[in-house]
């Protein structure tokens, strides 16, 4: 194998007359919000069983699938233990699937993996957590394509979908990433997925997702699902049962409040963003589309806001195991990231999704230092002191912004953030930045 060789500071620094020193000052910028948010997670979770019909014909000793997705949602692994425990005391025997298509590179042993960096266990669920990846085909779409289900869910003699509603990473349509996507991408595990990501190049995700929804509906067990909606601050604002049989209506009327509650950027234009990680817990994407303003997907159109010239990523959370799908939609990585790439893991998921576009490798800096650099030379903006610079945790997280000095006057008098002092950024001899973001 060849091993890649990158450029150092010395050569990389020396391309332009910008310096570390002409950065300006920075402060930690709050959105000011006050979002709604669920007290009581788990009597929320209960309440929203009671209100799927299904639950009260089933017969006692019945098994139920209950779907559990990749995503780092804060309060899933509390919905999904109260949801067990309430379906147990009801008399079901209730198991936790895998419900993420081709993450956890597509085994059954990584799908488990996943979710135990997310919290969800055999012993934090009370249940037993049944992984395969073995599916049937339960449908046709009008195309003749196979529309496939997990085998797992199958043998249940009920099938309860569990997911966060929420603006999708590809596209917009009535119905986006939520309980729907979860019966296509979820329940149809990788084959599944795969397949439908492919019709959805040729046909649209918003045609594809819903229309595959309702064969799964229709062929399958599923009785029902448990809608969360998160606010801001990736906190349950809303969490609500959904009868099948109003499933997809409920979940148009529920993406359009999660639109409401989305976390945004202070600002809507920077001329360079710093993301410190990127990760499949944190979005399908590594970061959200609607964040950075870059969605790049084949026949997808890109957003308006923001605006953000270059972006930057400097590590893969630990939950991803090497999967750094979205590094195609960053402009530098730092070498840091690039050698926590699990190719096998990302290329298996990228050809599942469909888009090469976001498993390209960016350029790849050393150091924080050098990323600042180059940046007065690949912006518009050759002096650093004037340069509109952010630096966020992830994407989960924008509201809570490390900006620089243009920013800050730009949002000076603005009732709906808050800003801290102002201080100069901070780096170590490997060029790494120390400067936190304040909690």
């Amino acid at each position: 194998m060849v091993e890649l060789e990158f450029p150092g500071r010395e050569r990389l620094e020396a391309v332009n007359d910008a310096s570390i020193e002409d950065l300006p000052t920075f402060a930690t910028v709050r959105t000011v919000t006050d979002p709604p948010e669920v007290d009581d997670v788990r009597a929320a979770t209960v309440e929203a069983v009671g209100d799927i019909p299904a639950f009260d014909d089933l017969p006692r000793g019945a098994e139920v699938a209950i779907t559990a997705g990749s995503r780092g949602i804060h309060d899933m692994p509390a919905v999904l233990a109260a949801a067990v425990e309430e379906l147990q005391e009801r008399g079901f025997e209730p198991f936790v699937m895998p419900a993420m298509g081709s993450h956890g590179g597509a085994t059954a042993e990584g799908q488990v993996e996943t979710l135990a960096s997310l919290g969800v266990t055999e012993a934090s669920m009370g249940c037993e957590i049944r992984s395969s990846m073995a599916v049937e085909k339960v449908a046709e779409d009008p195309n003749g394509e196979p529309v496939y289900a997990a085998e797992d869910a199958l043998d249940a003699d009920a099938i309860l979908l569990a997911n966060r509603v929420k603006l999708h990473t590809d596209y917009r349509g009535p119905i986006e990433s939520g309980l729907c996507k979860m019966a296509v991408v979820g329940l149809g595990k990788h084959r599944g997925a795969e397949n439908m990501h492919n019709a959805a190049i040729a046909r649209g995700f918003d045609d594809v997702v819903p229309e595959r929804a309702e064969l799964l509906l229709e062929a399958t067990d599923v009785v029902g699902g448990i809608a969360v909606v998160e606010n801001d601050r990736e906190r349950a604002a809303h969490i609500e049962g959904l009868a099948v049989d109003t499933l997809r209506e409920r979940e148009e009327e529920l993406l359009e409040r999660s639109a409401e509650l989305f976390p945004s950027l202070p600002v809507e234009q920077l001329d360079f963003l710093m993301v410190d990680e990127l990760g499949k817990n944190v979005s399908g994407t590594g970061m959200d589309t609607n964040v950075v303003g870059r969605v790049r997907f084949h026949n997808q159109p890109d957003v308006d806001t923001p605006e953000i010239t270059r972006v930057y990523v400097r590590s893969l959370t630990e939950e991803s195991h090497g999967n750094a799908i979205g590094i195609g939609l960053a402009d530098f990585m730092s070498r840091d990231l690039l050698e926590s790439v699990d190719f096998e893991d990302m290329y298996v998921n990228i050809t599942t999704s469909g888009e090469p576009e976001r498993s390209k490798v960016p350029f790849v800096v050393p150091c924080d230092a050098t990323a600042f650099v180059l940046a007065a030379s690949m912006t518009g903006v050759p002096d650093l002191s004037q340069m509109r610079i952010g630096r966020i945790t992830n994407t989960l997280e924008p509201g809570t912004m490390l900006a620089s000095e243009p920013v800050l006057d730009q949002l000076e008098g603005r009732d709906d953030v808050e800003i801290g002092e102002r201080r100069r950024l901070t780096f170590d001899d490997d060029g790494r930045l120390t400067t936190e973001i304040e909690e």
